[in-house]
């Protein structure tokens, strides 16, 4: 069984990005939802996930328009598989326009 952690990262302000709300699903169902912290972090979002293919989304609209910022991205969604390892982080790194991600750890 595997946890996942994500963290978001405002590239553009070069700060944490707090209150972004993120969400886990698994085909349709909602597994979970929490809003990014301070440190831009959601340092347990889910535990005990099965092997399988899951999405991770992020509602980046919210947080930009918040900001008064216009964005490209409302949302971003990371489509990713699940094996055996004990713990999975998925950053995202966010600008108006641009959003890149990877595996950490």
């Amino acid at each position: 069984m595997t946890g996942l952690s994500t963290h978001v990262l405002d590239a553009v302000r070069g700060v944490p990005a707090e209150g972004v709300a993120v969400w886990l699903m698994r085909g349709d169902q909602r597994l979970t939802e929490a809003l990014t912290d301070a440190d831009g972090r959601v340092k347990e979002l889910a535990a005990g996930l099965n092997p399988g293919d899951y999405r991770l989304f992020f509602d980046t609209g919210s947080y930009f328009a918040a900001q008064g910022t216009e964005t490209f991205y409302p949302e971003v969604c990371v489509a990713f598989t699940v094996g055996e390892q004990p713990h999975l982080h998925v950053p995202l790194l966010l600008s108006p326009f641009a959003y890149s991600t990877y595996r950490g750890s």
